[in-house]
């Protein structure tokens, strides 16, 4: 039996990296340095994340007794966004990610070192949301949604 590898934690808000990719030339996804450099790092103004999961759902093996067991389906990522801060003129993320825009959302946990590694999600943008309060302390914020049209690569090694 193989020995579990003790981790090194980490507190991810402190390290992770976001950039939205415009392209990715290799089919596996790998962007290159040259690739990521070329994005917009859009981990400054980021508020929250939700979703970037991959998930996977049950298929239903039912026979000829009581048990009805499953094996493994089709996978899908879980409805996924990006919270902004927003600026009261509107010259923030709005004029990035707009509406219908594809690309690809790469997200490094343990941030933009050699020795890490990538998640690469193929996405569009489908909505622009601006969430509004009168309660609460927040600064004004914005809510980018996003599709995942092809599956997302995970684990890529970050490039040098």
């Amino acid at each position: 039996m193989a020995t579990l590898p003790t981790s090194t934690r980490y507190y991810a808000p402190l390290v992770t990296k976001i950039w939205f990719l415009p392209a990715i030339a290799a089919a596996t996804l790998a962007a290159t340095r040259l690739e990521l450099t070329a994005g917009t790092d859009l981990s400054d103004e980021v508020a929250d994340i939700a979703g970037w999961t991959v998930t996977g759902e049950d298929v239903p093996t039912p026979g000829l007794n009581p048990f009805t067991g499953n094996v493994p389906g089709r996978t899908s990522v879980d409805a996924s966004s990006i919270t902004f801060y927003a600026d009261e003129l509107g010259v923030d993320v709005r004029g990035v990610l707009t509406p219908g825009l594809s690309g690809f959302i790469v997200i490094a946990d343990a941030g933009d070192v050699a020795t890490g590694v990538m998640d690469v999600f193929p996405v569009r943008v489908k909505s622009v949301g601006k969430p509004r309060t009168v309660t609460g302390s927040n600064a004004s914020q914005v809510t980018i949604g996003f599709s995942t049209p092809r599956k997302p690569a995970q684990d890529l090694p970050i490039p040098a």
